[in-house]
């Protein structure tokens, strides 16, 4: 580990390539041998900013479908899309340019309000405040422009600082690495680094090859660890379902800033872990299992201002046996797209209990998945209490709403489980057709003690008619 962060420190020192601040904004050079976009071109406060490319769902539903079913050949189903970023302090002019006339812009999400000027091929707008924003131009959303505008670093460290793993401006190579107490790793902006697997780590038996261990590239374990930057960790040299890109388990542990492209399985598993917390981190994944934030077993946990475009869960809470509850659980003003599963969701495993979850401010702006929206998803035996979906957009859902217990292909204990408190407060959707569901088990296992308040969808308030239950769900309150 010394002759690594020694390594890294002096290859930066010897090879700078500074960031450059315009104005009120921050850029960073791009890495030589990264691809770039051919679809936009990017100024903020009239300095380039580099378009880096990412492999995102099919828009073709039947091969985004296969994306997540046909696990052996995931990878070879995908589109592309396209992101940038840069650091701001104050509002800031961004330009985007395109090969062709623009003739419509959206930007989401719609909440941040963000006006836009055309002129031929190229569109300006203002951003106010740090926020991941995406820009879609001729209806061509699938392949958008993803706009990742960070707050200013604070005391970010440097090269050579004690217990700091730094990864300069540039292209590294990661295979696994440990990261314990009280060490900070670094992704600079302008840095890129590539998970890969070793010709070690591999093995080959009577013609079969695979890894000899199914590891992490980076493993935060212990007490008192930081993961931050600018810069991009990819995963895209790893055989699909070979290594999650980051996995957290310990105590005081906080992941800030940096960008995770193309996990090959769960992108930040976190597990039996206390005081976690996940800020402005930005996600895109595309293969199957490719799931964004995975909290396990946890308590304390904080996720907010994220951005997350995966093919499986964005945001999940689940418990598996014998590892210890979840509670306290928040997500925050974090902006979604969901392109299969769930995007805010509770389950499948349920062996733990689970108890004050939160899902606050978050705008979800496109969900084409064949799951739910919102869902608490039980086919175990635990205790599911204080779960609140308080302060959300939706921008489109074909399945918006779901609370439900029953046996599932997940399913791995006898006895079924209880959902008891849950409220959604102040949702504005469009839900094109409009799914609210629950049910419950029997009468031992029902849903009780559910609440609407404040919920309009395809701008009219949520009417009883629109829920539907079966015999053990407890008659929900709803109020407009």
């Amino acid at each position: 580990m010394k002759h690594l962060v020694a390594f890294l420190a002096v290859a930066f020192l010897l090879c700078p390539v500074p960031a450059a601040w315009a104005g009120t904004a921050r850029v960073y050079p791009a890495p030589a041998g990264e691809e770039l976009s051919k679809d936009f071109a990017v100024k903020v406060e009239g300095r380039e900013v580099p378009v880096y490319v990412a492999k995102v769902a099919p828009i073709d539903p039947v091969r985004r479908w296969k994306a997540m079913d046909d696990k052996t050949n995931s990878a070879t189903y995908f589109d592309l899309a396209s992101f940038a970023y840069f650091d701001m302090e104050g509002a800031v002019t961004v330009t985007v340019t395109c090969p062709e006339a623009i003739q419509s812009v959206k930007v989401l999400p719609t909440s941040a309000n963000i006006k836009t000027t055309i002129q031929g091929k190229t569109l300006s707008l203002t951003v106010p405040v740090p926020k991941p924003l995406t820009i879609e131009i001729n209806g061509k959303w699938q392949g958008a422009l993803h706009l990742f505008a960070n707050p200013p670093e604070v005391d970010a460290p440097r090269p050579g600082d004690a217990n700091v793993i730094y990864f300069g401006p540039g292209i590294h190579e990661v295979s696994h690495l440990v990261v314990s107490n009280n060490q900070t790793v670094y992704v600079a902006g302008g840095a890129v680094v590539r998970g890969v697997i070793r010709p070690e780590e591999r093995f080959n038996i009577s013609g079969y090859s695979g890894l000899r261990t199914y590891s992490p590239t980076f493993v935060l374990k212990g007490t008192n660890i930081i993961f931050r930057g600018r810069g991009i960790v990819d995963g895209s040299r790893c055989t699909t379902h070979s290594r999650n890109m980051l996995s957290v388990q310990g105590r005081n542990i906080t992941v800030e800033g940096v960008i995770l492209r193309d996990s090959s399985t769960w992108t930040i598993p976190i597990r039996k872990s206390d005081h976690i917390q996940v800020r402005n981190v930005k996600l895109l994944g595309y293969r199957a299992n490719s799931d964004g934030i995975d909290i396990c077993n946890s308590r304390d946990v904080m996720v907010s201002a994220c951005f997350i475009r995966t093919l499986d869960d964005l945001i999940v809470v689940k418990t598996d046996q014998g590892q210890g509850e979840s509670r306290r659980i928040l997500a925050r003003d974090c902006v979604l797209w969901n392109e299969v599963a769930h995007a805010l969701s509770i389950g499948a495993e349920l062996r733990e209990n689970v108890d004050d979850v939160r899902f606050i401010n978050c705008d979800v702006i496109h969900d084409q998945g064949r799951e739910w929206t919102l869902r608490v998803y039980h086919c175990d035996s635990a205790r599911i209490t204080n779960v609140r979906f308080e302060d959300i957009r939706i921008e489109e859902s074909p399945r918006l709403l779901s609370l439900w217990i029953g046996k599932a292909s997940w399913t791995r204990d006898s006895e079924r489980g209880h959902i008891d408190g849950v409220t959604f407060k102040d949702i504005r959707a469009t839900a094109n057709p409009l799914r609210v569901e629950l049910k419950g088990f029997d009468a031992a296992h029902a849903v009780e003690n559910v609440r609407f308040e404040g919920v309009v969808v395809n701008g009219k308030p949520l009417a009883p008619a629109d829920v539907k239950t079966n015999a053990f769900v407890q008659p929900p309150v709803i109020r407009p």
